[in-house]
């Protein structure tokens, strides 16, 4: 299964690259339009192939083993590292590449068609690298960055929190000066890389209230009271809160439909009408969202969710389409 959903995937990223290929005339073909390399200068065009190679072969063929068994794909990152992309946009004096954000969105975007959520990771251990080249002192600089831009250790950055979300200004973990060091109190959630990282960036109070009081602190892996929980599921738990809610939600109005069509109500006909409309859309949706949450996998039809998506999108047409249900709705409405 495995295998068949890479070689899918590998497939696809070698008919693109075709794709973007001129022909001997001179001609760009028909989906030229959006061809990735389009504008670049011949450097970016040069480091641009590196990443989308290696994509391709280091990451794409590996993708659904690192998700289904939840990886951390330390090898494959420190071969990153070795073309560059672990300081992407630090000073190449502590080891970073140098390159502009420009060149370095144009890196990731090749990068995320081997695989998008890797990716992610390494796109937010490049903001952490650049935070401390930045912000940092001196001696800060060179004692973190080196050892990050080579992926020799990995940054994790630390904002969202329980309670507040991303809203920095609300945010409630402190930091308490005693002496030449910080006393830090809290806690933060979906931390990319939590518990494999070596350092963390993290977000804290150490004045008053609103964003004027925030400070970054520098923590290392295995400092005193630092703990990581269970990995959160707590974005999928979410959505399949959403789905449950829609799918009781369209079971309810098409049951108070059936009972006013039974009963032979005035208003059976605008019920009907925006159950069918409502429960369509929302079956649909769920649908939608469940083969999203199976990424790739949801197109093959070895799963079911595929033929659920089609068969629940057709009934948004079918028996009075969707927008017919609007207008008899609308009609009991205005009474027209």
């Amino acid at each position: 299964m495995l295998r068949k959903g890479c070689w899918r995937l590998r497939a696809q990223l070698s008919f693109l690259h075709r794709s973007f290929q001129v022909s001997k005339s001179g001609h760009r073909n028909l989906v030229s339009c959006i061809d990735p390399s389009m504008g670049l200068n011949e450097e970016q065009k040069a480091f641009q192939k590196v990443a989308f190679n290696f994509a391709a072969q280091e990451m794409a063929p590996n993708m659904a083993e690192w998700d289904q068994k939840e990886l951390f794909p330390v090898e494959m990152m420190q071969k990153a590292a070795q073309l560059g992309f672990g300081g992407v946009y630090v000073r190449t004096d502590v080891g970073g590449s140098g390159l502009s954000r420009l060149d370095t969105s144009i890196i990731f975007e090749a990068l995320a068609t081997g695989c998008t959520s890797t990716t992610a990771y390494i796109s937010i251990h490049n903001m952490c690298v650049w935070m401390i080249d930045t912000f940092g002192n001196e001696e800060q600089r060179h004692r973190f960055c080196p050892p990050l831009c080579t992926m020799k250790k990995f940054a994790s950055y630390c904002l969202t929190e329980p309670g507040s979300g991303s809203n920095a200004a609300s945010l409630l973990t402190s930091a308490k000066q005693q002496g030449d060091h910080y006393i830090l109190n809290g806690s933060k959630a979906f931390i990319s890389g939590a518990g494999e990282s070596d350092i963390y960036i993290v977000m804290c109070r150490t004045g008053g209230p609103g964003h004027k009081g925030i400070s970054c602190i520098i923590v290392e892996k295995g400092t005193p009271g630092l703990s990581f929980g269970k990995k959160e599921k707590k974005y999928l738990q979410f959505k399949l809160a959403d789905m449950a809610t829609r799918l009781v939600a369209s079971r309810l109005i098409i049951r108070s439909a059936a009972v006013a069509l039974q009963e032979e109500q005035e208003n059976a006909v605008a019920l009907c009408s925006m159950a069918k409309l409502f429960a369509t859309d929302e079956c649909f949706a769920i649908c939608n969202q469940a083969l999203q949450m199976h990424g790739g996998y949801g197109y093959l039809k070895d799963y079911a969710v595929q033929q659920y998506v089609r068969d629940s999108r057709v009934h948004q047409i079918i028996e009075g389409s969707n927008e017919v249900m609007r207008m008899l709705i609308s009609q009991n409405l205005l009474q027209i």
